[in-house]
């Protein structure tokens, strides 16, 4: 992942950094309002020459679905096969910082992620809901791969929304693998669905210092009950939500996570460790692990190196 907190002027040589190092997919990210995830898509797809770019994601209620189909078919003519496209609802409060939070987040998703994939595949569409109304909209020039529209979501009804609408879903952090179970379950696809995790990393010969590396994003994550989701299946998910309770500020809940807790969820210590984890992610059903960064960019990547051609050795 190429976080949203780093300047875009870093884009272009960690992706060409990332694509040495081996790595098949790059993840950029949109958030209010760091920068813009087709733009960031963009610039690491012309900087790279194989690596497949995601973007995670882009919100459905700031966004026309038609202008939506028109820049990423446009990315993915221009790049065919490259592309990753990831949609949602966008976080409620910078929705309606925007005043773009709509009345049915589910009804808006799920039509324009429907619309979307139809336009992208190269069909006209004339449809009239109650959020996604276009007439006759056909790309003159449509992708000759078409990219795969990926959810980003989370809740049990938004995830049903992603198993009927959607190529695939994302994953927020953190992704244990009992979460990545408990979504597909609630995804219930019909069919080929992709899953992306994305999944809080940090690797070092001494675990002990791997697990402090990691604790300030893990508590960050699990900061507001929004992330109750990713505790499915966790036998400490009601303590856990006690904790956040009975602490008086983010830095003393996080300070508090026991180190069972950050091991349980990331892929965190040894270089052992993480492949260990990383294949139970895999066998739980997830088809990409996206690995967000802990510590400085450069020292992401150098820690991630051996977790990759450990991988690749198997």
């Amino acid at each position: 992942m190429f976080p949203c907190g780093v300047s875009p002027r870093e884009l272009p040589a960690y992706a060409q950094d990332a694509e040495r190092a081996g790595f098949g997919e790059l993840w950029v990210v949109e958030d209010c309002f760091f920068g813009g995830g087709i733009a960031a898509g963009g610039a690491a797809l012309a900087a790279t020459e194989r690596i497949a770019v995601g973007i995670g994601i882009l919100p459905a209620a700031a966004r026309n679905a038609a202008f939506t189909a028109m820049e990423l078919g446009t990315l993915a003519e221009l790049y065919p096969g490259r592309l990753i496209a990831g949609i949602g609802h966008g976080v409620p409060d910078w929705m309606r910082q925007v005043g773009a939070w709509p009345a049915s987040p589910l009804g808006l998703l799920e039509e324009h992620l429907t619309t979307v994939r139809q336009v992208l595949a190269g069909s006209g569409v004339s449809t009239s809901g109650p959020y996604v109304n276009v007439r006759d909209v056909r790309l003159v020039h449509p992708p000759e791969i078409a990219p795969p529209v990926l959810a980003g979501v989370r809740g049990p009804k938004s995830l049903a929304v992603a198993g009927r609408a959607a190529d695939g879903t994302i994953l927020a952090e953190p992704t244990p693998p009992a979460y990545v179970r408990t979504a597909l379950s609630q995804i219930a696809a019909v069919g080929a669905h992709q899953l992306v995790a994305y999944s809080l990393f940090a690797t070092d010969a001494d675990p002990a210092v791997a697990l402090e590396t990691v604790r300030p994003k893990v508590g960050s994550a699990l900061a507001g009950p929004a992330a109750d989701a990713h505790l499915a299946g966790q036998p400490f998910a009601d303590e856990l939500r006690s904790l956040r309770g009975s602490t008086s500020s983010a830095a003393e809940f996080t300070a508090a996570l026991p180190v069972e807790w950050l091991r349980a969820l990331a892929v965190v210590g040894t270089v052992d460790d993480c492949v260990g984890r990383l294949d139970e992610l895999s066998e739980a059903g997830a088809d990409s692990v996206v690995l967000v960064p802990s510590g400085d960019l450069a020292a992401h990547l150098s820690a991630a190196a051996p977790v990759l051609a450990a991988l690749h050795a198997l």
